[in-house]
């Protein structure tokens, strides 16, 4: 699900006024169609204040703060938020970016818009099921895709696979 910038930040605006996507529209503002959608409260309440920080209000965590930066163990990363698979541990790499990086996420699962913040424009990355906010995409990235999904780890939990235990790669 692509959208712009624009249409996406009325998605957050529903949120912060306590109204769902669908309670939202007006004129050419077409509401957010998330399969999850929460009050600005209940979010709160679901998440840490990090957590709602990154994924409701579009913010960043610290790079190197994350210790799902430097696991490499077989999983899945999910959505922080809903709980959606987003990305697999084959294709998580090493962008030393201090970040959580992927070259590609697990088909239809994540969004992207348009971000225009900071005197710049980048792809930004949300959940396609609860429209969070997870991180951007950067042309720079490893083959096959070319891509480096650059995501915050506040976003997401890790799932190792069954039998396998998370553990840390140690170094930078």
């Amino acid at each position: 699900m692509n959208i712009d910038r624009r249409t996406f930040g009325f998605g957050t605006l529903a949120v912060s006024l306590g109204l769902t996507a669908a309670e939202l529209s007006a004129g050419e503002n077409k509401p957010m169609d998330f399969e999850v959608t929460k009050t600005e409260d209940e979010w709160r309440e679901l998440l840490t204040p990090e957590q709602f920080y990154v994924l409701r209000q579009h913010g960043t965590e610290r790079a190197r703060t994350s210790p799902l930066d430097k696991i490499y163990d077989p999983g899945v990363y999910k959505c922080a938020g809903c709980g959606q698979e987003l990305f697999t541990s084959q294709t998580k790499f090493d962008s030393r970016t201090g970040w959580p990086s992927f070259y590609a996420p697990i088909d239809g699962k994540v969004g992207t818009s348009s971000d225009r913040s900071f005197f710049m424009v980048r792809t930004e990355v949300h959940c396609s099921r609860c429209g969070g906010h997870l991180g951007h995409v950067f042309n720079d990235g490893p083959k096959p895709t070319g891509l480096r999904y650059c995501i915050n780890g506040l976003a997401m939990n890790f799932e190792p696979e069954q039998g396998a235990a998370a553990t840390e790669k140690s170094g930078s």
